[in-house]
């Protein structure tokens, strides 16, 4: 086996480090990298492990007890839980949510799970290009620092979390929501002032 090139091994990465957008742009690998992705968040590092092991914790006991009748996506930003995704019924919704109240730390849940059958695999990769292509959107703007807001993207609807002044929160939005695929922008940031 031939020996990759730095450069070679940093293309062959990057579609797989896409949603580290600052570690690639440095060319950091993701070991070293998320010590400095934390250095940058506005989280604490407590905060941030914390939120971590919250989407972590919450997706192995939904799994537990909804097994694969669900399709549900659990982001934590500053232990308030997005919950995205869909279920076949209301109690099965509310179950989830439930479940994620348990978790240590969890401060609020934002439930936007839908009442629908599973979204298909074309569904779900439609919604990662939506996701890649507002991060990097965010990122050639230069108007705020991108790792301060989190991107979730279910059934073409752009969630933004993160620790935000308001100025970052709207230009976040107007990008979000002027990004091709893209069918509502839902905000669900913290103001910092």
């Amino acid at each position: 086996m031939k020996n990759l090139s730095l450069n070679g091994l940093f293309i062959f990465l990057l579609p797989m480090l896409t949603s580290c957008a600052p570690m690639v742009a440095a060319g950091v690998g993701t070991g070293a990298g998320t010590g400095a992705m934390v250095a940058e968040d506005r989280r604490t590092s407590g905060t941030f492990i914390e939120d971590e092991t919250i989407e972590s914790r919450s997706s192995r006991r939904i799994k537990e007890q909804l097994g694969n009748k669900v399709h549900i996506n659990v982001t934590s930003f500053n232990r308030i839980v997005l919950l995205t995704g869909e279920v076949p019924e209301e109690a099965m919704k509310e179950q989830a949510e439930r479940l994620v109240m348990t978790i240590q730390n969890v401060r609020e849940i934002i439930n936007e799970i839908a009442i629908a059958e599973k979204s298909s695999l074309t569904s779900r990769s439609k919604d990662a290009l939506i996701t890649s292509r507002v991060k990097g959107r965010f990122l050639t703007s230069g108007t705020f620092q991108i790792n301060h807001i989190k991107v979730v993207t279910e059934d073409r609807t752009v969630y933004l979390l993160g620790m935000v002044k308001r100025e970052e929160a709207d230009n976040a939005a107007e990008i979000a929501s002027s990004t091709s695929g893209v069918l509502k922008v839902v905000k669900a940031f913290e103001y910092l002032d």
